[in-house]
């Protein structure tokens, strides 16, 4: 029976940056997953990241190897501020840190998670089962995308969510209309004109709110304690976020959901105000109140306030509707650990240390968000995540280990034959 300490479900710039950590403090670990698939494959080729340079690196112990460091290596412009970054540079940061850092990475999916008499067993696509102590999930926002219940109900030919996405070639002379107002929908309308689609933007907002462009250059000392700039942007509420993790999971259970529906919501970035503002049908402030199938095609009912309504018909529709946390769509966790789970509105309850309500089972990224707020939604949080999560399964680790020779017990299938390692 293959047995670990630690073994981390998921190898994006969270479950990346955990295991270099967790690497350099000699934890035995290992873990599964393809490395920034999110990335690689469920976002618009041609997108670039809203966050700023800065806050785009994984994290190594000693940031020996940030985004600024990769883009230096590869001769790729860069700057800290002001410059956005390209989907595929990131990407390919990402996979350069894993080859660094974690080359130890088993590109296998985890098909299912179970509780056993000593931690835990996993089952992975390839048959091997593999016994451990502690299980960290770094599942990515892919999971979670949210496709509101009047578009659910057709099928996936017609309606599909914006998570589903790399090229976007095949829509090229069809009508499309994307649904949202934030950084997805309106990355998404520019490239998919770029692509040569008809394009239209459906949202509930009157108004499409795109950020400031940063500016250049070093900041007046009056300016940077007025607005202090943090890596999910600028204002002293932000800076509470990113320096308050802490303090946010004291705050009462209804502050927190507030304040993850309120702050930082729809908005996309500066630079793709140019390509999308004149080029693009808006139709805003609306809400679709029936969505129907005529002839092969969508058939939208749009009511603005006043209750005037209107039919726009497309090819597809693209739900760029944002992701809802919601532990039933990890399909791997077995049924015992889903109900053994403390949950609030689907998304786990975690202790200080990032554990749930089942002993040894940690949750980190997007599905931390409800505990330590939105600076979990952004790769920036894995700067917080890495070193304390860390710290804490290296000092439970030198209580866990087993007896030399030893393995914990597993309820596996007697039928199965198990790889040891």
């Amino acid at each position: 029976m293959t047995t670990c300490n630690v073994a981390i479900i998921g190898a994006g710039p969270y479950g990346l940056s955990i295991a270099a950590h967790l690497k350099a403090r000699g934890v035995d670990f290992r873990i599964f997953g393809r490395p920034m698939h999110t990335w690689l494959t469920q976002m618009p080729k041609g997108m670039r990241l809203k966050s700023e340079g800065f806050a785009s690196s994984l994290y190594d112990p000693d940031s020996t190897f940030t985004l600024a460091h990769y883009c230096r290596q590869e001769g790729i412009a860069y700057e800290d501020s002001g410059l956005p970054v390209p989907l595929e540079t990131f990407a390919a940061y990402g996979l350069e840190f894993q080859k660094r850092f974690v080359p130890e990475l088993e590109d296998e999916l985890v098909v299912s998670l179970q509780r056993s008499s000593s931690g835990f067993q996993i089952r992975l696509g390839n048959g091997e089962v593999v016994a451990a102590r502690k299980i960290v999930v770094a599942a990515g926002i892919s999971h979670f995308g949210y496709i509101p219940p009047i578009l659910s109900t057709l099928s996936e030919d017609l309606v599909t969510h914006s998570s589903k996405y790399g090229a976007l070639d095949h829509f090229k002379g069809r009508e499309v209309v994307v649904v949202g107002a934030g950084a997805s929908a309106l990355d998404l309308a520019a490239l998919l004109h770029q692509a040569g689609a008809s394009v239209q933007l459906v949202a509930r907002k009157p108004a499409i709110r795109f950020h400031d462009p940063p500016k250049r250059g070093p900041r007046p000392l009056l300016e940077r304690i007025l607005v202090p700039m943090t890596g999910i942007g600028p204002g002293w509420k932000l800076f509470f976020l990113v320096h308050g993790p802490q303090v946010f999971r004291l705050m009462p259970e209804n502050f927190r959901l507030d304040a993850l529906r309120r702050i930082l919501g729809p908005a996309p970035g500066w630079f793709v105000k140019e390509q999308v503002v004149g080029k693009i049908p808006f139709n805003l402030g609306v809400n679709i109140t029936q969505a129907t199938v005529r002839n092969g095609k969508v058939a939208l009912q749009l009511t603005d306030s006043a209750g005037t309504q209107r039919t726009l018909v497309t090819d597809h529709v693209i739900a760029a509707t944002g992701y809802k946390v919601d532990l039933r769509r990890l399909t791997f966790l077995n049924s015992d650990i889903q109900a053994g789970i403390r949950t609030v509105d689907q998304a786990p309850i975690l202790s200080a240390m990032f554990e749930s309500s089942l002993p040894g089972l940690y949750f980190v990224g997007t599905s931390s968000a409800y505990t330590f707020g939105p600076l979990m939604r952004f790769a920036y949080g894995a700067l917080f995540t890495a070193p304390r999560l860390s710290r804490h399964l290296a000092k439970s680790a030198s209580h866990d280990l087993p007896q030399s020779g030893s393995a914990p017990e597993v309820q596996a299938p007697d039928s199965e034959e198990v790889c040891s390692g």
